[in-house]
């Protein structure tokens, strides 16, 4: 009887850790501009999409990552800086608010 649930609670624990193999993860947000202008980021693997545009993750330094639509080798110069402890995104020199959805 015991075997046969401990080998129930396997199987069980295998098919949900195969289900979640194919899964991106992905995080969506939804930034504030100084002007009150909404707009959507959303990050997802090593990138970011945001205001219709596709940005490559460039690095982090500290608690600061970088994306731009390509990374040069500095990578302080991105266009996009973003703090994910606090949400605060800058934009093309322009700060923005975010909180994840």
């Amino acid at each position: 009887m015991m075997a046969l649930m401990l080998r129930k609670i396997t199987l069980l624990v295998f098919a949900l850790g195969l289900s979640a193999c194919g899964r991106e993860t992905y995080t969506t947000w939804s930034c504030i501009d100084g002007a009150g202008s909404k707009s959507t980021m959303i990050l997802k693997k090593a990138q970011m999409q945001f205001q219709d545009l596709q940005y490559a993750y460039c690095g982090s330094l500290g608690p600061l990552s970088y994306f731009d639509l390509k990374c040069s080798g500095q990578i302080q110069e991105s266009s996009q800086i973003f703090t994910p402890g606090s949400g605060k995104l800058v934009s093309n020199g322009k700060e923005l608010k975010c909180n994840a959805l």
